[in-house]
């Protein structure tokens, strides 16, 4: 079962800009606007990736649910209100639902539905004189949607599938110090390359075999598929009998691959590639024919034919990185806290899987880019994507027009859950809105509302584009003298343009 771990926004970022914050972030997490709901007291424990089950299905516009994430819903229809009902009372995944976003296909300008969703479970809810039901889910796994129908009570059902998550990866750095950076044989042609031995390993860190965060060899095979345990385990045949080699004399050695101090064949390599020149032109001596194969007595034991089965060692450090889930999540972590100016992540870093969700639910970008990356498969792949959007961030753009209306610096996180949440309105229309100490280009419409506020002790207006009038959200005011900030802005993130460089 996945251990949730969580972060309070206590310290919002553009406080100086605004003068101080002595707003009560936890307010907003609250959903004090619900009114009393009573705690379900139950929790489910997580499915089994491949898992295929029946839920209710509630498919919301301009919404994006990720694991982890808090979603409210106040229930009016009388379909939807059976399915909360048939949630409450089934028995293979109790108070679970199935949430996808439904959109609308700019080219043709149909109603489209997502194939990835989330499932929710009902954490609290209350029924109203009225009918309706004030609902308060929480993110718990992604499904791939199979197939839908409506029941004889008119509420929508799917057949969803579990999505079957991977485990963060971690490089092995024992295997990486040991092997060298890149070797090509083929017949006839040896391309020379120093080796790595262990003394160069801890000179550059990667021999340190205490390192409590390395992976065995073992652990680190498991994970991979049956391709790249192939690639692995032969890479490390050619390394086995390269370090044989070593072990024996490393002044021969050096003599038969003519080490060149200094300078990477690797790169020289991987240059003539990019250049097209000839690799010996860049420095990477080649040796043709018998008289320049080793005559070491380990070579001896192994036909060349083997070698030409493998056609690279063992990658590089860097390259490894690349993909070590615990690598990026340090990285994704430190990006996050400079634009959000968020709290110790240390707690996410240890759990890269949650770290990727966390900062995708989180993030202040177009719902369509959120689905994007909801759709991802693969903790490493899903952190890459994320730290590529956290460098390039910095406008916030109204999707009809491309009106720029604020920037990266301008944002100030008003909740405890993060700078971007949902909320729901009294007509049940969820809205995931990111907030702003100041905006650009927007016209106020109306006199403040107290009521049915999201932020406790601010009033609402209704604001929209100057330039093409689309509403983007809403102007909060503090109703109290004592209040910082005295205001600010909740932008939709469903009228947010994909593009924000």
């Amino acid at each position: 079962m996945v251990v949730s771990a969580n972060i309070s926004y206590r310290s919002s970022g553009g406080a100086s800009a605004s003068g101080g914050v002595t707003y009560d972030t936890s307010l907003a997490a609250l959903h004090s606007y619900l009114g009393d709901v009573e705690d379900t007291h139950n929790r489910l424990a997580f499915l089994d990736g491949g898992a295929v089950l029946n839920v209710p299905l509630f498919y919301l516009e301009g919404v994006v649910l990720f694991p982890e994430a808090t979603l409210p819903l106040r229930v009016i229809q009388p379909n939807f209100i059976a399915s909360v009902e048939r949630a409450l009372r089934q028995v293979d995944a109790p108070y679970t639902i199935g949430v996808i976003r439904v959109y609308k296909d700019p080219s043709s300008g149909r109603v489209k539905l997502a194939t990835t969703g989330t499932t929710a479970e009902i954490r609290q809810y209350r029924h109203l004189e009225d009918g309706s039901v004030n609902v308060v889910t929480r993110g718990q796994q992604r499904f791939r949607l199979k197939q839908r129908w409506v029941d004889v009570e008119g509420s929508p059902w799917a057949e969803i599938q579990i999505v079957k998550e991977d485990l963060p990866l971690r490089t092995p750095r024992e295997a990486v110090g040991r092997s060298a950076p890149l070797s090509i044989f083929r017949s006839g042609v040896h391309i020379q390359i120093p080796l790595i031995n262990h003394s160069r390993a801890d000179q550059y860190g990667f021999g340190n075999e205490n390192d409590s965060d390395a992976m065995s060899e073992e652990s680190f095979e498991s994970e991979l598929s049956p391709t790249e345990r192939r690639l692995h385990q032969s890479a490390l045949i050619s390394s086995d009998m390269l370090d044989d080699s070593m072990s024996s004399d490393d002044e021969n050695i050096e003599q038969q691959f003519h080490i060149q101090p200094g300078r990477s064949p690797f790169d020289n390599f991987r240059r003539s590639f990019a250049t097209g020149k000839n690799p010996e032109a860049d420095g990477v001596r080649l040796a043709v024919g018998k008289s320049s194969a080793p005559t070491h007595n380990t070579w001896k034991k192994h036909s060349l034919n083997q070698f030409h089965e493998v056609p690279r060692a063992f990658w590089p450090s860097w390259v490894y990185q690349m993909y070590d889930s615990y690598s990026l999540a340090q990285r994704a972590a430190g990006r996050w806290k400079q634009i959000v100016r968020a709290p110790s992540m240390d707690s996410y870093v240890k759990k890269p899987d949650l770290l990727s969700f966390h900062i995708a639910s989180k993030m202040p970008v177009s719902e369509s880019t959120r689905q994007e990356l909801l759709e991802i498969d693969g903790v490493s792949y899903r952190l890459r994507r994320e730290i590529d959007l956290l460098e390039s961030f910095d406008c916030v753009r109204c999707r009809s027009c491309e009106t720029l209306i604020a920037r990266r610096s301008n944002m100030l996180v008003m909740s405890s859950e993060g700078p971007l949440g949902a909320y729901v309105n009294p007509h049940g229309f969820v809205h995931e809105i990111m907030t702003l100490f100041k905006a650009n280009g927007l016209v106020v419409i109306g006199t403040p509302v107290k009521e049915y506020s999201w932020f406790p002790g601010y009033a609402w207006s209704i604001a929209v584009c100057a330039t093409c009038e689309t509403q983007l959200g809403w102007l909060f005011t503090a109703t109290k003298r004592k209040l910082k900030p005295r205001s600010f802005w909740g932008i939709r993130s469903s009228q947010l343009a994909d593009d924000t460089r």
